[in-house]
């Protein structure tokens, strides 16, 4: 790397890794307070705040290794997605409905195998969604889950250091652990795209002040002072000299849970290649994801009977774990060429005669500080274009990227792309300056599931995406399409002569080109989602015979088992996922604390 013009001590960062939290060998003669499973964005926060009390013994079982150095690098984020030893790398089964670009009509579906989980891997867009979605959560039977009842947590994470937002202390946290920031470098191209919306009618807003959501403004990201900051770094990190009571066990991947009856009271786990057991006292908590959380519920005996019965896993619990799978999708197919050299491509960013990588190893400075490239987020009401106002409620995100993917060769080996697919659309643009857009569908109608294999916890599960089964789904996200065009057409981003490049899918130009038609094949074959997997371990109450946990996240039917992350969404929120997930710790860390008269 040095060879490239950055400072010497560079290549340290894709060696070592931080001075963590140390690794600790598990007592199995001992009964800790609480077991928690999965050290991501849920299990960091929850494993902070519940050891928070020196009487309360909190151990953390991850199955992943320590972060490295290099997973700072806001602008990287695909590159990390390419490391198989961080990244869980599943895939959805094959489809003739969706990713039909990609290998085998697979969609890859990256997860966080590490220390911060998919808190290191993912795009750091720190987003709470619309109050709305929680209040429907209340009205699912999911009491105490109001934006109302929630915004206190949503607070209590964060660190918001975004200048206009500084003195508010009504809706924004300024001491929480989270650090979130504005990138310290901006394209001109993104001071159009926030232009471009308000030339639409759309106010510049702040998108997490619970108010206003229908509305642009830049990227909120979870980013200090230029670099990443993980959910490891954010909560986990602090404590490496003063918590004496939180022990953490990496390279540990948990199988199952272990029960007494229909008490759990601890789980099975394998580290260096042994299979090994450990105990818990008050409880045990799931945080490994919507994945993993489901995973081990079902190899546990806790899911739809007969599909445990076929797999010859004994029946502990019959609940419908795995089903309401959700996500959000995009649009990934939307370029625009722009007329000059302002956009971001990973060419100049390893260029020696660009300053940018000493810019970011020296001042934490430039575009290596762009969370994935990721600039500005607006949103809208697809179905009503006209309703600019606060009283919208948003269906469509459109994510804004300084660049293009396809400018980047290494976009298609990381998403899947077929060979013929790259040839005939993206090849002629690798290099080039472009911006593109996502057409991003907030509030999806379609659901999935996922399933097990087999009783083997390293064998990957069966993943049923279902993205685009409800025609609705398809609908607005083709007027999420129009409106993205339409603001391309704006007077700010056509200083730049901003121009769509014309999709080249040989299957849909059968269409007429623009047609909803086309629009429709175009959406299923460059088909990108967004990794918020959530909602397969579903919340609610409990005589509702589709809710695996109730409103306190307890496992229904059974004793000393929660389950808090993403899976016990009952609807996924208009939000990237990663904050609404750590607020979900929070509360969920007040209700265990409270039930175990912790501090």
């Amino acid at each position: 790397m040095a060879g490239i013009g950055i400072p010497k001590y560079a290549d340290d960062l894709l060696r070592f890794e931080r001075q963590e939290l140390p690794d600790s060998k598990p007592n199995p003669h001992k009964k800790y307070d609480f077991i928690i499973v999965g050290g991501g964005s849920a299990g960091a926060a929850l494993a902070n705040r519940l050891s928070e009390d020196p009487n309360a013994e909190v151990l953390l079982l991850e199955a992943g290794g320590n972060e490295n150095l290099v997973m700072d690098l806001p602008l990287l984020v695909n590159a990390l997605q390419a490391l198989k030893t961080i990244n869980w790398d599943y895939e959805t089964e094959p489809s003739d409905h969706y990713c039909l670009a990609m290998k085998d009509h697979k969609c890859k579906w990256p997860r966080g195998k590490v220390m911060g989980g998919s808190s290191v891997l993912n795009y750091m867009i720190a987003t709470r969604g619309d109050p709305r979605d929680y209040d429907n959560w209340a009205k699912m039977g999911c009491d105490g889950w109001s934006y109302e009842e929630l915004l206190p947590y949503f607070k209590k994470l964060e660190s918001n250091v975004v200048p206009e937002f500084e003195n508010d202390t009504k809706l924004h946290g300024h001491d929480g652990p989270l650090t979130i920031s504005y990138p310290p470098f901006r394209t001109p191209l993104v001071d159009a795209f926030v232009k471009g919306g308000q030339a639409m009618g759309y106010k510049k807003i702040d998108y997490n002040g619970g108010e206003d959501t229908m509305g642009f403004n830049y990227v909120q990201a979870t980013l200090r002072e230029g670099e990443r900051c993980s959910t490891n770094r954010a909560f986990l990190h602090p404590l490496k000299k003063n918590r004496p009571n939180l022990y953490v066990s990496k390279n540990s991947l948990v199988s199952k849970v272990i029960f007494s009856g229909k008490k759990a009271i601890g789980v099975q786990y394998e580290k260096r290649g042994k299979i090994r057991s450990v105990y818990a006292k008050n409880e045990v908590i799931l945080s490994a994801g919507s994945i993993g959380s489901a995973q081990i519920l079902m190899l546990s005996g806790i899911g739809h009977k007969k599909h445990l019965e076929d797999i010859g896993i004994e029946v502990l619990m019959d609940l419908p774990v795995g089903d309401n799978l959700m996500d959000h999708i995009g649009y990934g197919g939307l370029m625009f060429m722009v007329n000059e050299s302002v956009a971001i491509t990973l060419y100049d960013m390893i260029d020696p005669s660009y300053p940018y990588m000493k810019d970011f190893f020296n001042h934490k400075t430039g575009p290596l500080t762009i969370p994935g490239g990721i600039e500005g987020l607006g949103f809208i009401d697809a179905d009503n274009l006209d309703n600019t106002g606060k009283d919208g409620y948003p269906n469509v995100e459109l994510m804004f990227i300084g660049g293009a993917p396809g400018t980047n060769a290494g976009i298609r080996t990381l998403f899947g792309i077929t060979e013929a697919t790259w040839e005939k659309y993206y090849e002629k643009i690798v290099g080039k300056y472009a911006w593109t857009a996502f057409p991003l569908l907030l509030r999806p109608k379609s659901r999935g599931w996922i399933r097990l294999r087999d009783k083997d916890i390293n064998t990957k599960p069966k993943i049923v995406a279902n993205y685009m089964n409800h025609t609705e789904d398809v609908k607005v996200l083709i007027k999420g399409i129009r409106a993205t065009i339409k603001l391309a057409r704006t007077k700010p981003m056509r200083k730049f002569e901003s121009k769509l490049l014309k999709p080249n899918f040989p299957h849909c130009n059968k269409f007429k080109y623009d047609s909803d038609d086309y629009w429709e094949c175009a959406v299923r074959t460059m088909t990108f989602n967004i990794y918020h997997y959530t909602g397969t371990c579903k919340m609610g109450a409990k005589d509702d015979p589709t809710s695996v946990v109730d409103p306190e996240l307890k496992v229904l039917g059974v004793e000393g088992l929660r389950v808090v992350d993403g899976s016990v969404m009952p609807q996924i929120v208009s939000a990237h996922t990663n904050v609404p997930i750590v607020m979900i710790a929070e509360k969920a860390a007040d209700l265990i604390k409270k039930e175990w008269r912790y501090k």
